[in-house]
């Protein structure tokens, strides 16, 4: 047997096999795996379609923070992105994945937002990104779910807790999430204030989702 592989400049490949009188013994295994390799993707089509797969809609979802200060500071990320991945229709086998841009804050105020893109808070240059993975879920209520994660900002990593509240859609292709999580700024090295401005050190993040499932079967809820 005899087996030429060739290539185009456009990537594109074919492959011919010729076979001979003193090949066939070994042309029988070749399908074998042939045929093996086919079903084994087939299988794999298989179970995806058995995961529930969900897209978070950005234009009716934000992420915004809060903190209690004597002038407020409160505000939204405008750049941030987000995966939500399950390992079978468990609710609990979540994985939620949030990653934001931290040069998009924006306080609606222009000294407010260079204060907190510079080097005593979130310091963009160095650390670009706050992100947060879920690394827990449990489902603590009818329709709430709490996910321990990792969560980083300012190159500094600790476990924090995001509390998800689902206002509608439960057990449904169309939902929407509210979550909260509350982390204390000076664990993450933010121990500076803003001149003339008394900062409390509890930031927190509330977090608003709107969700399709776009395959896979609905999720499955506690009772």
């Amino acid at each position: 047997m005899v087996a030429a592989l060739s290539f185009n400049r456009s990537g594109h490949g074919s492959l011919s096999i010729r076979v001979n009188r003193n090949s066939k013994k070994f042309f029988a295994p070749f399908l074998a795996a042939l045929f093996f390799l086919s079903a084994a993707g087939t299988l794999t089509a298989q179970a995806a379609s058995d995961v529930p797969v969900f897209k978070v809609t950005p234009g009716e979802s934000n992420v915004t923070f809060d903190v209690e200060a004597s002038v407020a500071i409160k505000g939204t990320f405008k750049k941030w992105e987000s995966t939500l991945t399950f390992k079978s229709p468990d609710v609990t086998t979540a994985t939620l994945f949030i990653k934001i841009d931290a040069a998009s804050v924006d306080t609606g105020s222009g000294m407010k937002n260079g204060k907190l893109k510079g080097d005593d808070f979130f310091d963009v240059k160095d650390y670009p990104y706050i992100t947060f993975k879920s690394t827990k879920v449990v489902q603590t209520g009818p329709t709430t779910v709490e996910l321990d994660g990792d969560f980083t900002i300012r190159g500094v990593t600790k476990q924090e807790k995001l509390v998800l509240n689902i206002l509608k859609g439960k057990g449904t292709g169309h939902g929407t999430v509210t979550g909260t999580m509350a982390f204390d700024r000076k664990q993450y090295g933010m121990n500076s204030g803003i001149p003339f401005i008394k900062i409390a050190n509890r930031v927190a993040v509330t977090v608003n989702f709107t969700a399709d499932r776009v395959s896979g079967p609905q999720l499955v809820y506690k009772q």
